[in-house]
């Protein structure tokens, strides 16, 4: 016969593991980088932002009202929005603060 038998090499379990668990690694860390880490950074700055709010500062609420800070508490903001229209707010629906003097 002019053909030769064609014969199975081994193969080799460790390689096989490698490359079956490396692609996943790369798109966990992918993941990992581009949004679970600026998404816990954005999350601390808010919370700082929050926690520094005091009497007298600008605030817009999630709704888009702008007021000035009447009032602080633990949980909750008292905010003027006109001129006999103070309303409770929780601090969590704060989104920016522009400080005392802006208006």
């Amino acid at each position: 016969m002019l053909i030769t038998p064609a014969y199975a090499q081994a193969a080799s379990g460790g390689n096989a593991l490698f490359e079956l668990l490396f692609p996943l690694i790369m798109v966990f860390a992918i993941i990992y980088f581009m949004i679970l880490r600026p998404q816990q950074k954005r999350q601390r700055e808010h919370e700082a932002m929050v926690n520094a709010v005091s009497r007298g500062d600008t605030v817009i609420t999630q709704g888009g009202l702008v007021g000035k800070v009447a009032k602080v508490g633990d949980d909750e903001l008292e905010v003027d929005f006109a001129e006999n229209a103070r309303i409770k707010v929780v601090k969590s629906m704060i989104i920016s603060v522009r400080g005392k003097n802006n208006d």
